[in-house]
């Protein structure tokens, strides 16, 4: 069993621990602030909850977690020890001195420091080789990115070892080959803060307006394509020589506060061009364009489910898109209940594809589940009436896989109600891509009181508005398929 040592428990103390524990590692902690068992159970409540949502296999079985009240007992043996103290170098060097006299001579001391560089910290220390940067950022239990930084002094194969120890922890190691104050990513962050504060003290924009210019445009690029290559893309087949020709005289106009800028000569184009190339040359423009699209619209989905951001955004279009076609909001708006009632309509998008690029079975579910759900909206089943109490479960579900569909494919789902009595709603639902039948649904559900969890009889309105609907399509044929079973005979 493995054994991490977390020196400081505050917010990223804690997201350490709660990384290496839901990995397997045992970890403990020192601390002597009283309240930092209360502290890291706050963030290992959050961990625990949001982290297996990371993985598509079962995380291993959580390492056992300790506090101590002597720092000899808890860096005794560790395999790893991550710093996170106070960023005073004073405190830093005072807590390696104090870990140094009893921890093991080949375990890795990594600090979280942000700003300070591996030398100044290995500065006085008795065993400066096994000292380096471990950077992260919070919430370290789901961030991948660690800046892992070196000094001369530091050790090679502690460095090796430190990569290989990050990544099987499910993390990105970044490292940093030349030692600079703030690493790497947070000088970025700090450009475009100093930049900030310029615009929000100059009157130029709100804090929100700056927040918003980074959610809604440059900050989704950069999730997924990083600088450059989000660069080379923009300079189109001519790549990043051509970007770089267009834009680089722009480096000397007064856009920023910050003018320190290199000289921007040939050489300098011919650097960046060629690592460009060496980054992201295998590919074909018009491949990188399909790859950022693909990714884009798949992060933006990420944020719909979490109605944050830009996907907040597309949700609100989204209501708008619906009203604008037309589509039935309640019983009353149906035009003719006697026919089948168009609940579902959508294009096909890249998270419901499978690996043989065709909709995944899931998906399918999932279009006959928001079709069940549409239906509810029709005859009364909302928000606001589910908020009393009253709701329908799903009591069984049988579905037909008939023809695949793909990317892109505009589907509707058709829903019949093929049974409204009592506190039973029985529904058919078929799913078309134009004239091809793609799938049938068949859902059986029930009312049920959401206090006692129990079959209840619905609402008066939601009785009404189902016989109505229910009577006028009792005339269709029986769907071909209804009551249907896996190897029952035509």
């Amino acid at each position: 069993m493995k054994t991490a040592t977390i020196i400081g428990g505050g917010v990223i103390g804690g997201g350490w621990a709660a990384r290496f524990l839901l990995n397997g590692w045992d970890v403990r902690v020192f601390d002597p602030d009283p309240e930092a068992e209360r502290k890291i159970g706050e963030v290992l409540d959050n961990a625990r909850r949001s982290m297996p949502g990371l993985s598509d296999t079962a995380l291993p079985a959580e390492g056992a977690l300790s506090f101590h009240a002597e720092m000899g007992d808890a860096v005794k043996g560790a395999d790893w020890i991550q710093e996170s103290v106070p960023e005073r170098l004073e405190i830093k060097h005072k807590v390696y001195a104090a870990l140094q006299e009893h921890c093991a001579a080949d375990a890795i001391i990594g600090s979280s420091t942000s700003g300070f560089k591996p030398s100044e910290l290995q500065e006085g220390a008795v065993r400066p080789e096994q000292i380096l940067v471990a950077h992260p950022f919070n919430p370290v239990y789901l961030m991948p990115l660690i800046e892992i930084v070196p000094s001369e002094q530091t050790a090679p194969e502690a460095v090796a070892r430190a990569k290989e120890i990050i990544s099987g922890l499910g993390m990105y190691p970044l490292h940093v080959r030349k030692e600079i104050d703030a690493h790497i990513a947070d000088r970025f962050l700090e450009a475009v803060w100093r930049e900030a504060l310029w615009l929000v003290k100059d009157g130029v924009a709100t804090t929100e307006e700056i927040d918003e210019s980074i959610r809604m445009g440059f900050g989704i690029r950069w999730a997924q394509m990083g600088l450059f290559d989000t660069y080379r893309v923009a300079g189109g087949e001519a790549g990043m020589k051509h970007f770089m020709a267009q834009f680089g005289p722009a480096l000397k106009w007064p856009w920023t506060k910050l003018m320190d800028v290199p000289e921007f000569n040939d050489e300098l184009v011919d650097l960046i061009a060629g690592q460009s190339d060496a980054q992201s040359g295998h590919m074909e423009i018009r491949e990188m364009e399909r790859i950022r699209d693909n990714n884009l619209v798949a992060m933006m989905r990420a944020l719909k489910g979490q109605n944050w951001g830009a996907g907040a955004l597309m949700n609100t279009h989204d209501v708008k898109l619906a009203a604008e076609s037309g589509m039935v909001r309640g019983a009353a708006d149906i035009a003719d209940p006697s026919q089948p009632i168009v609940t579902v309509t959508r294009a096909v998008p890249i998270d419901w594809l499978d690996y043989n690029g065709h909709m995944t079975e899931s998906r399918y579910l999932q279009a006959f589940a928001d079709a069940s759900d549409r239906l509810m909206e029709i005859i009364g089943c909302d928000q606001d009436y589910i908020a009393t109490g009253g709701s329908y479960f799903t009591a069984e579900t049988h579905i037909r896989h008939i023809d695949e569909t793909h990317l892109g494919s505009r589907i509707e789902v058709r829903t019949r109600v093929l049974n409204a009595e009592g506190k039973k709603m029985h529904l058919w639902h078929e799913m078309y891509a134009g004239d091809n039948l793609l799938a049938t649904g068949e859902h059986v559900l029930i009312h049920v009181s959401l206090e006692t969890r129990r079959p209840s009889v619905p609402s008066d309105e939601i009785v009404a508005n189902l016989a109505l609907i229910s009577n006028a399509q009792a005339a269709l044929p029986a769907p071909d398929g209804v009551g249907r079973y896996v190897g029952a005979p035509r």
